[in-house]
């Protein structure tokens, strides 16, 4: 399993940048597409590109192997407010980041992911889609489109291709600081999981990793809750 070419995507913080650390730990050539370094220059043995997936300009897929072992889209947002207050460009955004971002990557990386012959695209929803949350209305719109994608392009690339999702609860990463900004706020995040905390990056890059490897070999089109129980509990 030594050696296999993973390309994350929007790997420089975050859960990206922990799934980057655990395929390194693998001893996987990981390519890295973001648009900062950020932390980046502390792990050896990967290549980094500073890509824009949202940007006009081709994205530099001539740069990566001929093949490819997998694929992370990390991208997201957390843009929480009352339904009223959202506007459509605010939907739009979502959009973009969430769906579009992912889509304009998985096209340009298709033709390198099948030439592997077990491929494996790893996606990222939230738990907000299978638990109504207030708030929550545009993310949850664009992460549902992207839920659909993921069964979609599994139907669509098996079998040279899987294809799963992640849907984790709030997480403990930069994105999530000003949720989790002061003591008060971290405990009323915690208290809202039946496992009373919020998860950890590391926690779902493990699984992310495991998506990727070959005991998944007879998964796709899965949504997995990485939620601390709130989807279910």
């Amino acid at each position: 399993m030594a050696n296999r070419n993973i390309l994350v995507i929007g790997g420089s913080s975050g859960i990206g940048l922990a799934v980057v650390k655990a395929l390194r730990a693998e001893n996987d050539n990981v390519w890295v597409w973001s648009r900062t370094t950020q932390e980046l220059e502390n792990i050896p043995g990967i290549v980094h590109q500073t890509v824009d997936v949202l940007a006009e300009e081709d994205l530099p897929v001539d740069s990566l192997p001929d093949q490819l072992s997998g694929v992370v889209y990390c991208p997201g947002s957390i843009n929480l407010k009352p339904f009223r207050s959202f506007k459509p460009a605010d939907f739009r955004a979502e959009f973009e980041i969430n769906v579009v971002g992912a889509v304009r990557c998985l096209q340009a990386v298709e033709r390198r992911l099948k030439k592997s012959g077990d491929g494996a695209v790893v996606l990222f929803s939230t738990v907000a889609v299978q638990r109504g949350l207030t708030f929550h209305s545009a993310i949850s719109a664009a992460k549902g489109a992207l839920e659909g994608l993921t069964r979609a392009l599994a139907a669509e690339w098996a079998p040279k291709v899987r294809v799963n999702a992640i849907a984790p609860s709030l997480t403990d990463t930069p994105l999530a600081e000003n949720l989790l900004a002061t003591e008060d706020k971290r405990s009323a995040s915690a208290e809202r999981h039946p496992l009373k905390r919020v998860g950890r990056p590391e926690e779902i890059a493990a699984m992310a990793t495991f998506l990727l490897g070959p005991s998944a070999a007879f998964m796709t089109g899965q949504v997995i809750g990485m939620d601390g129980g709130m989807s279910r509990v």
